[in-house]
């Protein structure tokens, strides 16, 4: 007999009993899941409303805020909300009593039961997709509810031009939009009758219900409509569309493509019209018809008649009859690039180099930059780093300052700080926070041993630019974030490995306002979250008074408070008011100005010293420098100055965000002094004048006169890269003040076998916005295009860089200064100036030695004017050479001594016996001399190496002493 088997309470309770117990716990850890998930998200949402509101720039945040989740509401109500009426009034006027073939039922008892989530979760789904895509838009929003009318009309249709930028955008968006949402109606609208009898196919038996056939035919008339209305908005896109030749409608566009788009849009209308009338009266037969015509419309006028005229009427006469629209893309290019008042100056440079021809040009000449900005960086570092702990970037900026009165080129760098080789959150994170000072060394100086000539150097900073604070909490190369200015500690943050008292550090805490406070447990959470590092909740050393600093990169800041805006691609620092801060300029750009040149950004500006980067707005066809915007190197503040006042974008996005902007009249006569000309916005204009500097229809044609920028004789990359613009105090031509400029030449454009390079365009835009007066200069941003004459051949940078390279003297020298390949010859950058009535090319020389802690020094300065050539220790001995004995300039250098002696001059070897046998010198053949002096140099080689042989020590240091006597002769007769 079986005993029964026992069961717990638990077990014999019935199943929905457990069911029910375990509810509550699945339901608790779904709501606990979801806050955690709430609160990740929020917290990132909560991190950037602490660090725009730190900024003061909140505002900038909440209106991009609004206006997506506005957006969003009202794309999820115009996609959802006709959806489910078109799904429901299907259902609704459903036939009751229709027949269904089996496989129908079938469907809908599958469907049945899911209707109604159906029915609210198909329009739900794709109202959530059209709620973000409308929310993407935000910006083509506001520019059209805030626009700003230019002043400038469209020569084809007379409309503003601000009509293509700012309302043809949103208005073909809003027409894009409808009509996917009345496609989607119209396909469920079809679905849901035909899986409920409103339309029945049985066989060659095809029938639509009343409610169908009306909803059906009003949906398909609303399409045609907007189609209709889309396809009358794309006559005034040609205006901004490229057809080969120029952006802009052409002569097909004009009298073909143009006319039938607006017959398209009438026959669109009209078809939809029958379609109305097949709701009244259920024929089908009409509107069918005209899709039909409305389809052949398309293919014959829209397409077969343009392509007729352009292919017998155009192609046979294109120059003549293209002519007017080449004029207009001439002219609206010009206009939106900011090149309509380019200044054209004949310059008849001449070739030949005549004793004192530089005499009115001094202040240009005292002023050639003979450092080069990016061969120095690796000097400047070995001499001004201090510690690894410190770093420069791997090319310096180019400034200005006035000292003793004097306006004075300068190469400056900013010591930032480098905590990647540093171990520990703490190290990395309190303690090495902020780099220290700024490096300037004056352009046209040097030292005996040809390192930079420093204004301002040192830790602490000391020099001529006055007292400023050095620490730079916020450069180009920060941390990704550091906790500064309340450790619990006095004074964590390492300031410069100096100290009072035979301390080895100076310590400081940062007493600014440079980041959100940590003044709770939350903030400290969210930051933790944020940058995955529970140090921030856990340390100590983070306390109430704690401030985190992140997105330090001054491109950054900028962007981030002004996303409207694209940013040059070089800030640079400079000491303002006492004050250490960034200079970035701000660009408006857009890529609907009709009839303008469309260009890709990022090519135009990328050169040997720029890389092509990626941008998010990278085609373009009108461009301002609207906006220069400051950072704080030591706080991060930023602040925007509206500089183009005249701009309609930054006029529109001023009422986006008011108050975000100041004028300029706000800028300091300090901070004035430093702002320049940017390069980004010079590089775009010089590419583009490379071909429209060709004012003329007919010319512009042929393109018999395009030209491009010179690629960049001494890359060392394997790839053609253009030469960068310089900036330098110049002359702009003759009879013309000194300024500070920048710079580019150009050639002709023929490349390949045909191409020479020969210079025929010269472009110097004023780069100096003004001085400590704080007005604004009156010529800042005059572009000045000196034309070479087509007649004479003035060498270009290539063929100069050849010349230089292939001079026997010349190659001579770098082969000694290379010593058998211990030491390394390396080209600077090579400088173009309109002095003299032609135009002087000066390059400096450097020479690195092979060894780990070498460093660039600068050794030799090659100059040239025409096919002329001079290669001295010095540029004003180089200029005098070039010039018959006396060029009439005054060097900034000219009062350096030379490299080898500290009297500045070279000591004359007396060739022995031997060597004069060997020798054909006569006085004054200084080639011969060379010779003779190489030739010295070889037997002092042999001697002293039979003499070590030897061991005849006496006998190896006096050879030793005659090569060294050798070596310097040859550098001197060398140039």
């Amino acid at each position: 007999m079986k005993r029964p088997e026992l069961t717990t309470a638990a077990e014999s309770r019935p199943e929905t009993t457990r069911k029910k117990r375990r509810s509550p716990l699945a339901l608790t850890a779904v709501i606990v899941g979801v806050l955690i998930v709430a609160f990740l998200a929020l917290s990132g949402v909560y991190a950037d409303v602490l660090w725009f509101d730190q900024l003061g720039f909140l505002s900038v945040l909440t209106t991009q805020w609004i206006a997506s989740i506005t957006l969003f509401i009202v794309g999820f109500i115009a996609m959802a909300v006709p959806l489910y009426i078109a799904i429901e009034l299907g259902y609704r006027k459903r036939p009751v009593y229709a027949k269904l073939n089996a496989q129908l039922d079938r469907y809908q008892e599958v469907i049945e039961p899911l209707r109604k989530l159906a029915s609210f979760g198909i329009p739900a789904a794709f109202g959530i997709f059209a709620g973000l895509s409308a929310a993407s838009r935000w910006e083509v929003v506001l520019v059209w509810l805030n626009r700003t009318p230019a002043g400038t009309t469209d020569p084809q249709f007379g409309l503003d031009v601000t009509f293509y930028m700012f309302e043809l955008p949103f208005y073909q968006g809003v027409a894009g939009f409808a009509s996917a949402v009345i496609l989607i109606c119209l396909l469920l609208s079809i679905a849901t009758s035909y899986l409920y009898g409103g339309i029945s196919v049985t066989g060659k038996d095809f029938r639509v219900s009343k409610s169908a056939r009306i909803q059906i035919a009003v949906l398909a008339a609303v399409y045609l409509l907007v189609q209709g209305v889309s396809i009358w908005l794309d006559q005034f896109a040609t205006l901004t569309s490229s057809n080969g030749l120029i952006t802009g409608a052409g002569y097909t566009d004009v009298n073909a493509t143009i006319p039938s788009k607006a017959i398209l849009a009438v026959i669109a209308v009209l078809v939809a019209v029958l379609f109305v009338v097949t709701a009244v009266n259920g024929r089908w037969r009409l509107p069918l018809v005209g899709t039909a015509l409305l389809i052949v419309s398309s293919l014959v006028v829209g397409s077969l008649y343009p392509w007729v005229v352009q292919r017998f009427q155009v192609d046979p006469s294109e120059k003549t009859l293209e002519s007017p629209f080449i004029q207009r893309n001439i002219d609206m290019t010009r206009d939106a690039y900011g090149l309509s008042d380019v200044e054209v100056v004949p310059y008849d440079a001449i070739t030949d180099a005549e004793p004192g021809a530089l005499r009115n040009d001094a202040v240009t000449t005292s002023n050639i930059r003979i450092l080069d900005p990016s061969i120095v960086p690796p000097t400047v570092a070995q001499l001004e780093q201090i510690k690894p702990y410190y770093q420069f970037a791997d090319r310096l900026d180019v400034d200005r300052y006035e000292i003793d009165g004097k306006v004075q080129d300068a190469v400056v760098g900013v010591r930032d700080i480098n905590a990647t080789n540093q171990e520990g959150w703490y190290n990395k994170t309190l303690v090495y926070t902020h780099g220290y000072g700024l490096v300037a060394a004056y352009g046209n100086q040097r030292s005996v041993e040809g390192q930079p000539e420093f204004m301002e150097s040192g830790i602490p900073t000391e020099g001529q630019l006055g007292d400023f604070e050095p620490r730079v909490y916020f450069g180009e190369s920060s941390p990704t974030y550091s906790i500064v200015g309340g450790s619990g500690k006095k004074d964590v943050e390492l300031d410069y490995p100096a100290g009072k008292d035979g301390e080895n550090q100076t310590r400081t805490t940062f007493t600014g306002d440079g980041g959100p406070k940590l003044d709770n447990f939350l903030k400290r959470l969210v930051y933790a979250l944020k940058f995955q590092s529970e140090q921030i909740v856990l340390s100590e050393d983070v306390t109430n008074s704690s401030q985190i600093m992140y997105d330090r990169d001054p491109l950054t800041r900028v962007q981030k408070v002004a996303p409207y805006l694209t940013l040059d691609s070089d800030p640079y620092a400079s000491v303002v008011d006492g004050k250490l801060v960034w200079i970035v300029d701000g660009y408006t750009i857009s890529d609907k100005y009709p009839y303008s040149d469309i260009n890709g950004m990022s090519q135009l500006t990328a050169d040997s010293d720029t890389a092509e980067r990626a941008l998010a707005f990278d085609d373009i066809n009108y461009i301002r420098n609207s906006v220069k915007a400051t950072v704080n190197a030591y706080d991060g503040s930023v602040t925007l100055y509206a500089w183009n006042t005249e701009d309609p974008i930054l006029k529109t996005w001023q009422k986006i965000f008011p108050n975000t902007v100041k004028p300029v009249s706000e800028m300091s006569g300090d901070l004035l002094s430093h702002v320049r000309y940017p390069a980004d916005l010079f590089k775009v204009q010089r590419a583009v004048l490379g071909q429209y500097h060709v004012t003329e229809a007919g010319a512009f044609y042929s393109k018999e006169d395009a030209w491009r920028t010179p690629n960049d004789p001494v890359s060392k990359s394997t790839k053609d890269v253009l030469q960068p613009p310089y900036y330098l105090t110049l002359s702009p031509g003759k009879d013309e003040d000194p300024t500070y400029s920048i710079y580019s030449t150009y050639i002709p454009l023929a490349t390949g076998e045909t191409a020479r390079n020969v210079l025929t365009g010269y472009l110097t835009a004023n780069a100096n916005a003004g001085n400590t007066d704080g007005k604004v200069s009156e010529g800042y941003g005059t572009l000045r295009l000196l034309t070479l004459p087509k007649g004479e051949s003035i060498p270009g940078p290539g063929q100069v860089q050849n010349n230089f390279t292939t001079d026997n003297q010349v190659s001579t020298v770098l082969n000694i200064l290379s010593n058998g390949g211990q030491t390394k010859v390396i080209n600077g950058n090579l400088l173009t100036l309109p002095v003299g009535g032609g135009l002087l090319y000066v390059q400096p020389v450097y020479v690195k030695s092979q060894t780990e802690t070498s460093y660039p020094v600068l050794k030799k300065i090659l100059v040239a004017f025409g096919d002329q050539i001079a290669f001295e220790d010095t540029l004003d001995l180089a200029l005098d050479k070039l010039f018959g004995g006396d060029s009439g300039a005054t060097a900034g250098d000219q009062n350096l001594p030379s490299a080898e002696t500290d009297s500045g001059s070279t000591p004359t070897v007396e060739p022995t016996e031997s060597d004069k046998s060997d020798s054909t010198s006569t006085p004054g053949d200084s080639s011969a001399d060379l010779q003779a002096a190489l030739k010295a140099m070889q037997k002092a080689i042999t001697d002293r190496e039979t003499a070590m042989k030897d061991g005849d020590w006496a006998a190896y240091g006096e050879a030793d002493q005659r090569l060294q006597d050798a070596l310097a002769q040859a550098l001197s007769l060398g140039g």
